[in-house]
């Protein structure tokens, strides 16, 4: 089981978290991407690395990429694993929409114990992935890479399934929600108006259309690339 260090204030476990965030996406984390990210100055920020770096959380030299140590990546991906979990208890057990659960969620991460970590674990039957189709870190520390394709990338006629969707819009999840784009959903692009125009789309049996913007925030994999399940003939088969 993972377990927090007593240096892991809060705010130390929000940087760790940003940094690991930043860092899933590039080679390295830099201090104007942290600013952006916490809303702390670039000093502030600055400060706040030589800190983690004295406590050997981040590898830090100025005008570098920042690195998580292994320590710094042990607390980020606690904080990430109580906040997806979390966000799935409020959703599935205390019925909050989807909409609601990240900033709750954000509140609550830093304050549960391991013991209710582990409670709401069961409760939820082991979940493999959050509300917004992010992937939960196991209790030693393990997540696999979020799938990082996007919808607006995707050629005309692709069939499709939504994996994923940012999570940090409450309005951006209503209008995905409303257009039913949440993970496991089949969709099918047909095609999108010129000039930068809409997304048409048949979600459900239903034509929808979604705006370039907010199709650059769900996260699809080609229908093609899933496997498909076995099929009854086949499973007789192999049991004779």
């Amino acid at each position: 089981m993972m377990t927090k260090l007593n240096i892991a204030t809060e705010a130390v476990e929000n940087y760790l978290k940003v940094i690991y965030q930043i860092c899933e996406a590039g080679a390295g984390a830099s201090v104007q991407e942290i600013a952006e990210q916490t809303s702390v100055s670039p000093p502030g920020v600055s400060k706040m690395l030589r800190h983690l770096a004295k406590h050997q959380m981040v590898e830090y030299v100025p005008y570098q990429p920042v690195h998580l140590t292994p320590v710094g990546e042990k607390i980020a991906l606690e904080t990430i694993r109580h906040h997806r979990l979390l966000e799935l208890y409020l959703m599935e057990s205390l019925g909050y929409g989807w909409e609601q659960v990240h900033s709750e969620a954000e509140r609550l991460e830093h304050h549960i114990s391991e013991d209710f970590e582990d409670s709401i674990e069961r409760l939820l039957g082991f979940p493999s992935f959050d509300p917004h189709g992010d992937p939960i870190p196991t209790r030693d520390g393990r997540m696999p890479p979020p799938v990082r394709e996007t919808l607006d990338a995707q050629a005309d006629g692709a069939r499709l399934v939504v994996r994923r969707v940012t999570d940090e819009d409450r309005d951006l999840l209503c209008y995905l929600g409303a257009r039913g784009l949440r993970p496991g959903t089949p969709v099918l692009l047909v095609d999108r108006e010129p000039f930068g125009g809409s997304l048409r789309l048949m979600v459900g049996g239903r034509e929808e259309r979604i705006s370039p913007q907010a199709a650059r925030n769900v996260f699809v994999e080609r229908l093609e690339a899933v496997p498909a399940p076995e099929s009854a003939t086949a499973t007789e088969e192999t049991r004779s």
